[in-house]
């Protein structure tokens, strides 16, 4: 290449100038003879980082979130907590954190303290898990089927206040974030725990066709609703 044709391409490699290369590169200008050369593409390692718009990807948005949607003063003053973590540490325990406090309500579903102690304090993992604190990006709620409660420290966004008191009953404790980001910075011998997603009542609706097991939505609760063939021994057969 000359040194007039390597003049050339620096100069239309420039991004002030990559619409009009664009332009003059087009159908549209050769309809006033404007196109009477072609660019051809000399990018380099070197000025990949000086190149034009992608008009692919114009004005695509990332659809992750990089904040929390939610105007809880203090759930924001959690993101900046953990966004600082997360950057200073190289934890993942930080970095699943900082995520679920980005996440909707529905991606940060309730946890109560049965399925706590049957997942983490059970018969099996009891002592493994001995003095371990269990962290919920969400709220813990109270079970009145379970009848004892071991001892505990649970972290969580929020607790009810039958499943507070009976966590301090017990003689455990419950913890906010920023207490656990001064006890353990980087997640150390905390046991992230998170909810069930599809446990919600609309969830059990969703679904296409037969075979799906999925729940009607019937405006009415009597004899003849939902009740006709199939349910009644009357009405042809009964599952």
């Amino acid at each position: 290449m000359s040194e007039r044709d390597k003049a050339f391409v620096s100069w239309t490699s420039q991004p002030r100038y990559a619409g009009l290369m664009h332009f003059l590169s087009s159908k549209s200008a050769l309809q006033y003879g404007l196109s009477f050369f072609t660019v051809e593409n000399h990018t380099t390692a070197d000025n990949q980082d000086n190149m034009g718009i992608d008009l692919d990807k114009h004005h695509v948005v990332s659809g992750h979130r990089k904040a929390p949607h939610s105007t809880n003063p203090y759930r924001k003053l959690l993101h900046k907590l953990y966004t600082f973590l997360n950057r200073r540490t190289e934890s993942k325990f930080n970095a699943t954190v900082l995520r679920r406090l980005r996440m909707s309500r529905i991606n940060t579903p309730p946890l109560s303290l049965s399925k706590i102690v049957a997942v983490s304090a059970n018969a099996h993992s009891g002592k493994a898990h001995e003095g371990k604190i269990r962290a919920v990006v969400g709220t813990v709620t109270d079970d009145n089927r379970l009848l004892e409660l071991p001892k505990l420290s649970i972290c969580a966004l929020k607790f009810t206040a039958t499943a507070r008191a009976r966590i301090e009953k017990a003689g455990g404790e419950c913890l906010t974030f920023d207490q656990l980001a001064l006890r353990a910075p980087t997640g150390s011998n905390v046991i992230l725990l998170r909810g069930p997603k599809n446990a919600r009542e609309a969830v059990k609706h969703f679904g296409f066709g037969p075979h799906t097991d999925k729940k009607p939505y019937v405006e009415s609760k009597g004899r003849k609703f939902e009740r006709a063939r199939g349910r009644r021994r009357s009405r042809g057969f009964k599952v």
